[in-house]
């Protein structure tokens, strides 16, 4: 099963390091039975480009929340694309999230198929999103419309080879 996981670049230079993610549980994004549900006309790409949207706004969580403690991270999302077990993957009841799932074991980094990153040209838009995210959460259309400015922007595709080319 394709899970994604959100990261930020440190977090994913620690996890190279470290050789997987963790520590488990872990929050991931995946095609689940509510996804396809709530998203009935959509086939497999559709719903895997949905799971990896909503895996891409957690990123942008959690660039927010690392800026809020006052951590310096880019303003860039970073997901992490990963083939676990079926089974592996347990979904909630959360009718917000339906793509997202736990994950009750670590990731580890053999698992990993691809990263996906923002260009540096969606960085502005990334930047004002950071700004507006937790205000968007809490339903304020201004702050949904510089969400939605960050989420215009398609991530970049990188292989696992070119994980180092991503250090920060």
């Amino acid at each position: 099963m394709r899970v994604y996981l959100p990261c930020t670049l440190p977090a994913l230079a620690r996890v190279a390091d470290a050789g997987e993610l963790g520590p488990a549980p872990l929050t991931a994004y995946a095609v689940t039975p509510a996804l396809v549900e709530w998203y009935v006309s959509g086939d497999a790409e559709e719903l895997e480009y949905v799971a990896l949207t909503d895996a891409a706004r957690a990123s942008l969580r959690m660039l927010a929340a690392d800026r809020a403690d006052g951590v310096a991270v880019p303003g860039r999302r970073v997901v992490i694309a990963a083939e676990v077990p079926d089974g592996a993957a347990k979904a909630g009841a959360d009718l917000e999230d339906r793509a997202r799932v736990r994950l009750a074991e670590p990731v580890p980094m053999s698992a990993v198929v691809s990263v996906h990153v923002d260009d540096l040209a969606a960085v502005p838009d990334v930047e004002s999103a950071l700004a507006a995210v937790f205000a968007a959460d809490a339903g304020d259309q201004d702050a949904r419309f510089q969400v939605d400015g960050a989420e215009a922007h398609e991530l970049m595709w990188y292989a696992t080879q070119e994980i180092p080319d991503l250090r920060v």
